[in-house]
């Protein structure tokens, strides 16, 4: 199976809100993260763990917390190889892109969901 298949749809954002309107952002859609980007250039990840480990700062804009070394994959690689580069990069998400575009997100839960579908595979 591919990443494609089991990707979700990513909420984007082009303007450097603070900590407090990306919470509401992210109660409003039900979700853990919010992709800040600028035409088609990603510029970063905040997820609600940077949020809920910046609470005094909750008036800062994302831009001073969020991760901007972010990691990405395309959606025709196949689910195992996802999960390989979450498990050595100790991350919970990864951006999926299609032709460099971000098209969507799969997180480590998406995976655990559709463990069936992955190899019999070594991650360690």
């Amino acid at each position: 199976m591919k990443v494609g298949d089991f990707m979700k749809k990513v909420v984007v954002i082009d303007s450097d809100v603070s900590l407090k309107d990306a919470a509401k952002l992210m109660s409003k859609h039900r979700i853990g993260s919010l992709v800040q980007v600028k035409g088609d250039n990603i510029l970063g990840i905040l997820t609600e763990r940077d949020i809920v480990k910046n609470i005094p700062k909750i008036n800062h804009k994302m831009s001073k917390v969020m991760s901007k070394k972010v990691l990405s994959i395309d959606l025709n690689e196949p689910l195992d190889v996802a999960a390989e580069l979450m498990a050595k990069n100790k991350i919970k998400r990864l951006l999926v892109t299609e032709k460099g575009k971000l098209s969507g997100i799969i997180s480590a839960t998406d995976i655990i969901a559709n463990s069936d579908c992955l190899n019999d595979f070594d991650f360690f």
